[in-house]
């Protein structure tokens, strides 16, 4: 695996003001947002990308309010979040809004994925091991509800921070499949 390291830069937001660092592996550059010290076990969120949710507000999903919880959780308390470019668990955008539309249609966000031949989660979190041993991190409070996180780096985590989001009419359904379909965690 061949990867390329940026700089460090500062980056000042309504939450605070971080670090930020990206990390391009082949056609894809993923980032860390950090604040503080990596001493001890340090608090760590992996969010993939979600562009619909992260950025425009989607209420269909979670993703945008996981990472605003991740955000002032960090601002708070110190630690990294690592954003994946990873859009739509892995299946890029453009397959993620035809996924949508299949959820529009009645299939929940499995099925969707099924029915345009690809698993429920095509993520992968490799790249997570290389820029925790950059930064020199062993030990780690993982800020997820997923269990995949959790297996990926078992031998790192110390503590699990659970998200709490509160479900909306649009991702009720949504919210209660990954916890009853896809194992996720409260």
């Amino acid at each position: 695996m061949t990867i390329q390291i940026s700089d460090i830069a500062k980056l000042p937001t309504h939450f605070g003001e971080f670090n930020i660092q990206s990390f391009k592996e082949n056609n894809k550059e993923h980032i860390c947002i950090f604040k503080g010290s990596f001493e001890n076990e340090v608090n760590i969120r992996i969010h993939s990308e979600c562009l619909t949710g992260d950025v425009l507000g989607s209420l269909k999903c979670d993703c945008g309010e996981q990472l605003e919880f991740s955000l002032k959780y960090i601002q708070k308390h110190g630690g990294m979040i690592i954003y994946l470019r990873q859009e739509g668990r892995g299946i890029g955008l453009f397959n993620k809004i035809n996924a949508y539309a299949l959820q529009d249609k009645g299939y929940n966000t499995i099925e969707a994925n099924h029915q345009l031949g690809f698993k429920a989660d095509e993520r992968s979190y490799e790249v997570v091991e290389f820029i925790l041993k950059h930064y020199g991190i062993s030990k780690i409070n993982l800020l997820t509800n997923n269990p995949e996180k959790l297996n990926s780096l078992k031998d790192k985590v110390v503590l699990r921070v659970p998200i709490l989001i509160k479900a909306n009419r649009f991702n009720k359904d949504y919210l209660e499949i990954k916890y009853k379909q896809m194992g996720h965690l409260s």
